[in-house]
């Protein structure tokens, strides 16, 4: 008797901080996830295949029924063509809710990337159409993974040096930082439904609180007493420049964005698959290391 063909979950950016945790939740229920790789890579219960989104079409897959992408979606959208198969039913796809919120943006690289992501989501949806696959596009906000993501763990890194830590303004600005492992949970659970199907989704954090609320828990996080000083922007400047070196890739228009309210509507992803996210409070306890060292 001629077994069916199993068909299986592919994951392309599944060695990053979310990618990373779809890739645990699958396993951990009894799949055997297809995982992309540039480089060569083993590991239980996961087929490693080594190739690239650039060059999709020397990809060789298996039959895949659903696809999770946290890699730049205009990657995916540009290899769709080459590595779809009759099997594929859904993909999943991350970018972010920065588009919203920072599509018109003072760094003229953040407002690239940003129309990028735009452009992509759009090429994407028509790809998938094209070929009647169905799409769910996720748009977290701020990620986090204590001492792994860059948002807060370096936040983390720079209050464990300087045990203080500088905000422009009073830091009122809204934000709803959300766990990877929590996006990957819903990504999963998106998946699976059918109202998900062709929506796409802001994916808040389970709790709003102000930027300085925030980097309060942070100290609390780390054991450290919390020394927030709201300081005038001339200040914040100086302050900025000193712990450029633990935040590279930041930009003076991040104290701007301190009193901007950066909310989302998380109601409609609760409806439509259950997403329940945790509320903020880091663990650095078994992370501390990676968090602060670097």
């Amino acid at each position: 008797m001629i077994e069916p063909v199993k068909m299986q979950d592919m994951v392309v950016g599944g060695t990053g901080i979310v990618g990373g945790y779809i890739v645990e939740q699958l396993v951990k229920a009894g799949r055997r996830p297809i995982v992309l790789s540039r480089s060569p890579r083993s590991g239980v219960g996961v087929d490693w295949v080594q190739g690239d989104l650039v060059a999709a079409d020397a990809l060789q897959l298996p039959p895949v029924e659903t696809l999770y992408c946290t890699a730049e979606i205009g990657l995916l959208a540009d290899a769709l063509p080459c590595i779809y198969q009759p099997s594929m039913k859904r993909v999943v796809a991350f970018t972010s809710t920065s588009i919203v919120t920072k599509l018109e943006s003072e760094i003229a690289s953040e407002r690239e990337l940003l129309r990028r992501l735009a452009e992509g989501e759009r090429r994407l949806i028509a790809a998938c159409e094209q070929r009647c696959i169905s799409w769910t596009i996720l748009r977290p906000t701020l990620i986090y993974a204590e001492g792994r993501d860059g948002n807060v763990s370096r936040l983390a890194r720079l209050i464990s040096r300087f045990g203080v830590l500088p905000l422009m303004g009073s830091g009122a600005g809204l934000r709803q930082p959300v766990h990877a492992e929590d996006l990957a949970i819903g990504a999963i659970q998106a998946a699976a439904s059918g109202a998900a199907a062709d929506r796409t989704y802001s994916l808040p954090g389970g709790e709003t609180l102000s930027y300085r609320e925030m980097a309060g828990r942070v100290f609390d996080a780390l054991g450290l007493p919390r020394r927030i000083i709201a300081a005038p922007p001339w200040m914040w400047r100086i302050a900025f420049a000193a712990a450029k070196p633990f935040f590279p890739q930041a930009n003076v228009a991040m104290g701007n964005r301190m009193a901007k309210d950066m909310v989302f509507d998380a109601t409609p992803a609760a409806a439509d698959f259950g997403w329940a996210p945790r509320v903020f409070r880091p663990d650095f306890r078994t992370s501390k290391a990676s968090a602060v060292s670097g």
